[in-house]
């Protein structure tokens, strides 16, 4: 469409990157007004790149413009898009944003296969065309949220030349074990995704689609496909997922090499964010081989802080420091910038040397036959049977004596039986104040999330001993182990990490049951106009798919295991004060 200057950005429409096959991808550049090069944010991804914040995601965009202004100050907030920058704030700084629609979505025609190696390698291309443009000084750093983060991950296995810096921000990076299958466990986020955030964006939707109000082009493509034609330009992306229930190559080609990845980092989690990304952002910060990587650890809403004063001037002094070679102070800053959690929505900023935080006493709480839970192991043996599909038991300790912080990942180890041949595990680890009410935060999407969740198919339960350690055991995930009805077997569960701290009077509690959590207390109605279903505490992550849980194989009754010879507990991550 060519190039104008409005808005004291110079703006480039539509512009064409042709991948390796030749498929030509479209995107839009935001740069400075002069004739000098500059650093490029790139972000690559399936949401349209002419598809307004405000009018793709309104009930999002509600909330975070009324409660957080700075978020829309000093900008027109024309270009915002779902997840990525706002190149009114970004263009000043001297940076050019480059924003590129994937191949099969907005105005990229193409198949639409997510994080496949197809799509890797777009990105791939995508970056190293950038890298070499005339306006670029060929260092390219990739910022966004989410999707924008997931592949940023993926890409950065390839190790593009030109790719100097990365922000993963809110970004999971294992395909299986944060995105797919929680402990073995189908999620049914990802078909409900589909259907509402990719496939009303497909290119082939022409005039369907709506038209970009900047730009002035259609959103989707000025192709018009037929609904045949556009289902046979995509993947079955449930279907795929459910007919891989192992972590077999179809997961391996879309989850990172951590081995490969070197790139500078600025990883930023989401302690709210259970059932998709923050165990992506902890491993990634931990496991990636870059010598150059800082973890943050905010709360609140999935997409807010990365609009805000706070996240955008952190990911600017990161880029600053990789990019432009600002000596900021940024390569002195500590490794990890913890928001801790206190009841009420409360966040205390925190620097720490490391994640886990070194100093950490791990703690084992163990169950006892009388659903209580102590640092004392129990003294006695016995059964505790729950429906295994139900709503399970909770283990609680009695009042907490002092302020407890609790910070970092947690795992619980179990002495399970079933009256079946598999059975799969929920793990909640709670809090309850004094009058008995649970103490839950806004999560990244649902406004009642416990303080962390774990799951485990319990026919998963092998274990990877080279890469597990005892508070984040890790699954393999490669073979099916089924259970012998009435044995009893020894079961590792990971539990994502959280934050929170506990003051004194307040209880904690380990609640075992055989199905997603859901709150207890009285809730309004909540839910956002990109997801279907209503949220009721795991937001839109359930794991409810009768093609995954069938009730005859796991249905019938759990057993939990305790006493002396089988020690059952949660080890937890308690920070001395």
């Amino acid at each position: 469409m060519g190039t104008e200057d409005r808005d004291g950005m110079r703006i480039d429409w539509d512009v064409p990157i042709t991948m390796d096959d030749g498929v030509v991808m479209r995107a839009d550049i935001y740069r400075p007004m002069d004739d000098e090069s500059h650093p490029v944010i790139l972000s690559y991804g399936p949401y349209a790149k002419g598809l307004p914040f405000q009018v793709g995601y309104p009930s999002a965009w509600n909330r975070m413009a009324e409660k957080h202004p700075d978020v829309t100050a000093n900008s027109s907030n024309k270009y915002q898009n779902w997840e990525v920058v706002d190149p009114e704030k970004w263009v000043p700084e001297g940076y050019a944003c480059v924003r590129v629609d994937s191949r099969g979505t907005g105005r990229s025609p193409g198949y639409v296969d997510h994080f496949s190696p197809r799509e890797t390698k777009d990105f791939y291309d995508s970056i190293e065309w950038a890298g070499v443009q005339p306006w670029s000084n060929g260092k390219v750093g990739l910022n966004g949220i989410s999707y924008y983060a997931i592949n940023a991950w993926h890409v950065a296995s390839l190790q593009p030349p030109h790719l100097a810096a990365i922000c993963t921000w809110e970004g999971a990076a294992d395909w299986y074990r944060d995105m797919t299958h929680h402990g073995g466990i189908v999620c049914t986020f990802w078909e409900n995704w589909y259907d509402m955030q990719v496939k009303t964006v497909q290119y082939g939707l022409g005039s369907r689609g709506g038209i970009d109000p900047n730009s002035g082009l259609n959103i989707c493509g000025d192709e018009e496909l037929t609904e045949d034609e556009l289902a046979a330009n995509r993947c079955d992306f449930g279907a795929e997922i459910v007919s891989h229930p192992l972590d077999d190559q179809y997961h391996k080609d879309r989850s990172p090499i951590w081995d490969n990845v070197t790139v500078p980092i600025f990883s930023a989690a989401n302690w709210g964010g259970q059932g998709l990304h923050p165990r992506g952002n902890f491993e990634g910060y931990v496991r990636a081989a870059s010598k150059d990587k800082w973890l943050e650890a905010h709360g609140i809403e999935h997409w807010t802080e990365f609009y805000t004063d706070y996240g955008r001037e952190q990911q600017l002094a990161f880029f600053d420091y990789f990019l432009k070679g600002d000596t900021n102070g940024w390569g002195e800053r500590p490794r990890a910038q913890l928001l801790i959690r206190h009841p009420g929505e409360r966040f205390v900023k925190r620097m720490e040397a490391d994640w886990p935080i070194p100093r950490t006493k791990w703690t084992e709480m163990y169950l006892h036959p009388d659903l209580s839970l102590s640092t004392e192991p129990p003294s006695e043996s016995s059964t505790i049977p729950f429906e295994a599909m139900g709503d399970g038991l909770t283990f609680r300790s009695t009042p907490l004596t002092t302020d407890t912080e609790f910070t970092g990942p947690l795992a619980s180890k179990l002495w399970i039986s079933s009256s079946t041949a598999d059975a799969d595990l929920f793990l909640i680890f709670r809090a309850f104040d004094p009058e008995g009410n649970e103490v839950t935060f806004q999560g990244a999407l649902d406004p009642l999330t416990p303080l962390a969740q774990g799951w485990l198919r319990a026919s998963h339960r092998k274990l990877d001993p080279a890469i597990s350690e005892p508070y984040r055991p890790y699954h393999t995930h490669d073979e099916r182990q089924p259970l012998t009805p009435g044995l009893v077997y020894e079961l590792d569960i990971e539990i994502w990490p959280t934050s929170i701290v506990v003051p004194a009077g307040y209880t904690v509690a380990l609640q075992v049951k055989g199905k997603d959590y859901e709150y207890e207390g009285v809730m309004e109605e909540a839910t956002l106009s990109n997801f279907k279903n209503v949220f009721t505490g795991c937001g839109p992550f359930l794991h409810n798919d009768p093609r995954d849980r069938p009730a005859e194989l796991f249905g019938g009754t759990t057993t939990i295991h305790v006493g002396p010879d089988r020690p059952a507990h949660v080890l937890t991550p308690v920070i001395p004060g």
